[in-house]
Order: structure tokens, then C-alpha cells, then sequence
């Protein structure tokens, strides 16, 4: 699919090239979070090749996939993507192939989701549309983390196959995917919005249906069970997200704690000096941490915009969803900068990338709004490569 091959081609080049021009593994950054014997198995050409997308919160997943859970901060990651790539390899899991698993398990579940999602919007909206659609998803800005060893291709693999599977009948498949979404992430539980709506406008509504959904809160449950059997508190999922500063501050709070940290944002730019000026005191250079509140809250205009517009012109489920995965980020704001992580949760919900293909197909834009996109994916990756903080 040219989609996932010329996105993939444009991520990798520039992060190697991002990682070896900038020093990326002697920053400050890299000493304080990276753990090179994860990041940095193989040694001399296979580490050049393969470290400069293992950042961040790849370093969590590489960590769990070899070690296991240790009852603590990283139970806020949660399984499904570091077991698949832990099985890939079985029994010869050295950190070596755990890296090398990482990275097939995130590029085949993008593949796969690409070609779903294809799939799914040629069926309710026609082929351009659908066309359209997997070229925006795969070269949006945060689009970078579906080729890093990071959980957001898995996670869209099984929520666009959850889509997929109710839209044509297939609900056994749809509360299954739903269970593994939930697996994969939390917000996989408010997938139960879009396949509840989807049974409720099928004719006729087959019993199966209800006891489909039924199954996507599984995924999540399951886990839970693991943590209090294994460390004691089936809750410590919960309780790890205060290391993220992250608690619940109201419903759709966060738009509004993000507009002020936007505003402050832009008073600490106009103002050239580096007095921090905004609400709440955040980590880091405070000109940096001002530009990307003003770039986040950017997002949340598009997540808005969009979301409204699938509202209006995309079948009732595809809206609903897009509002209700839009509540949990956007309830659970984090203290020192608001919409931190924005865009990584925006990259998975398609809805809005397919509302954006349908206006973009209308008025023959296309085209300009996947360069700018492409633009902007490329910006993302060389920051994600050198160890800077972007969203």
C-alpha cells in the first residue's frame, strides 16, 4: 500500500538522519529516560539502524516485554502489544529480538490497519473517500508512533477491525477486537458507544450482537485480574497515572485548562522572557514549553472541528466515538501542560480523518492538506529522534 510505504520511508529517513546529525544518544534527555541495554541491544550498525524510533515510552514497552510487570509506573502501560511482542520471539526472547519484534509487531499491525480502514470507508462513503483517508492517517504529525515501538498501530489495528466486523455483520469478531482493543489501551472501552449504536441501527438486531459488546470490557477486566492476583491491586493502572500527573479535573475540563495554557503560552512568547508566566510551572525550557502548549492547543481546535463535522456528516457511531475517546484525554488533563499527548491520541481515531477526507475530497485539497501533514510528520519524527519532548 503506497499509504504505509512512503509514510514509513519518510519517518525512518528522517529520524536516522535526525538521530546521527543531532547526537540524540549523548543528550541529556537520552542519560535521564533511555535504557540502552533495550534501546541499544545489537550493538554498532544494528543499533544505527534500529534505536532512533525506540524513545520515550518505547523504552516502557521494550522494558515490560522482557522483564514483566513491576506492580508500579509501568502498569500504566498496558499488555497486549509488549505480550505480542514478546510471543513474536518466544523462546528466544533477547533484547535484541524484542527490539527487532517491536518494530514488526508495530509495522504489520499499521499495515493491516491501513488496509482495514481502506476497506472500511470504501464501504460507507466510496473508494476516493477511502483513498483519501489512509494517506491523512498515515502522514498526520503523530502518525510517527506507528512505526516505534509503541502501542498506537496494534491499538488501531483492532479498533478499526471492531468497526469493520459490526459494520458487516460479524459480531463475534467485533466484541473480540473490542476485548483486545481494551487490552491494549483503556480507551478501548469506549468502543462499546459506536458498536452499541451500530447494533441498535442494524436490521434486524441479532442477539449475538448484545452479547458481543458485552465482551469488550474483557480485555481490560482481564488485566485487572492479573495485577491483583500478581501485585496486589487490581486498581494500580489507575493509581500509576499521578507519576503523569494526570487526574480527573471535571468533563471536557481540559479544553479549557489548554486554552489558558495556550494564552500563556503566547503572553511567554510575545513577552522574551523567560520568566515562566503560565498557569502551572512545567519542566524545561519555558520558550519550548510555551510552543508546544500554543501547537497543542492547535490540535484541539482540529479534534473539535472534526469531531463536529463527523457528527454531522458520518454515520452516527463514527461521531459518537470520536466524542467519546475525545473525553477521557480532554477530562484527564495533566497538570503542568493540559493536552500533553494530544496528537498520539488523535492519530487513532479515524473518524476524524475520515471527516477530513470527505471535506478535503470536496473541494479538491486533498493533495495540499496531506503535503502540509507530511510536513509536519516529518518536523515530529527528527524531534521524536533527538530526544525532545514534542506531545
Amino acid at each position: 500500500m503506497p499509504s504505509f510505504l512512503w509514510s514509513r520511508a519518510l519517518v525512518y529517513a528522517v529520524a536516522l538522519f535526525a538521530s546521527l546529525r543531532l547526537g540524540a544518544d549523548e543528550s541529556a534527555n537520552a542519560a535521564r529516560f533511555d535504557h540502552a541495554a533495550h534501546t541499544h541491544p545489537l550493538g554498532g550498525l544494528g543499533d544505527v539502524l534500529l534505536s532512533p524510533l525506540a524513545r520515550w515510552d518505547a523504552v516502557w514497552y521494550l522494558r515490560i516485554a522482557d522483564d514483566g510487570y513491576t506492580g508500579g509506573a509501568d502498569t500504566a502501560f498496558f499488555p497486549l502489544y509488549p505480550l505480542l511482542v514478546r510471543a513474536l520471539v518466544f523462546p528466544f526472547a533477547s533484547e535484541g529480538a524484542l527490539l527487532v519484534s517491536a518494530y514488526v509487531v508495530s509495522l504489520g499491525c499499521f499495515a493491516g490497519a491501513l488496509w482495514l480502514l481502506q476497506r472500511l470507508v470504501a464501504l460507507e462513503l466510496g473508494r476516493p473517500v477511502a483513498h483519501a483517508t489512509v494517506w491523512l492517517v498515515a502522514l498526520f504529525p503523530a502518525a510517527l508512533y506507528f512505526g516505534a515501538p509503541y502501542s498506537e498501530s496494534l491499538f488501531l489495528l483492532v479498533s478499526v477491525g471492531a468497526f469493520y466486523a459490526a459494520r458487516t455483520g460479524r459480531w463475534a469478531w467485533a466484541g473480540t477486537l473490542a476485548a483486545l482493543a481494551t487490552a491494549t489501551r483503556s480507551a478501548g472501552v469506549v468502543l462499546v458507544v459506536p458498536l452499541a449504536l451500530m447494533w441498535l441501527e442494524s436490521r434486524p438486531r441479532p442477539r449475538r450482537g448484545v452479547l458481543a459488546i458485552a465482551l469488550a470490557p474483557l480485555g481490560l477486566a482481564a488485566y485487572a485480574l492479573y495485577l491483583g492476583v500478581e501485585h496486589g491491586d487490581a486498581l494500580a493502572f489507575v493509581d500509576a497515572q499521578e507519576v503523569w500527573h494526570r487526574d480527573f479535573a471535571g468533563p471536557f475540563v481540559g479544553v479549557w485548562d489548554g486554552a489558558v495554557a495556550a494564552w500563556d503560552g503566547i503572553r511567554q512568547l510575545a513577552s522574551g522572557s523567560r520568566e515562566t508566566v503560565y498557569f502551572e510551572a512545567a519542566a524545561g525550557d519555558p520558550f519550548r514549553v510555551a510552543a508546544i502548549n500554543v501547537l497543542l492547543f492547535g490540535f484541539l481546535v482540529f479534534a473539535v472541528v472534526a469531531a463536529v463535522g463527523a457528527l454531522r456528516r458520518l454515520p452516527r457511531a463514527y461521531g459518537a466515538y470520536a466524542v467519546a475517546a475525545l473525553a477521557l484525554p480532554l477530562s484527564y488533563p495533566v497538570g503542568p501542560q493540559p493536552l500533553m499527548s494530544l496528537p498520539r491520541f488523535l492519530s487513532v481515531l479515524f473518524p476524524l480523518f475520515v471527516w477530513l477526507a470527505v471535506v478535503s475530497e470536496e473541494r479538491g485539497r486533498t493533495l495540499h492538506v496531506a503535503s502540509a501533514s507530511a510536513v509536519g510528520l516529518g518536523l515530529f519524527t527528527a524531534q521524536f529522534a533527538a530526544w525532545e519532548w514534542i506531545a
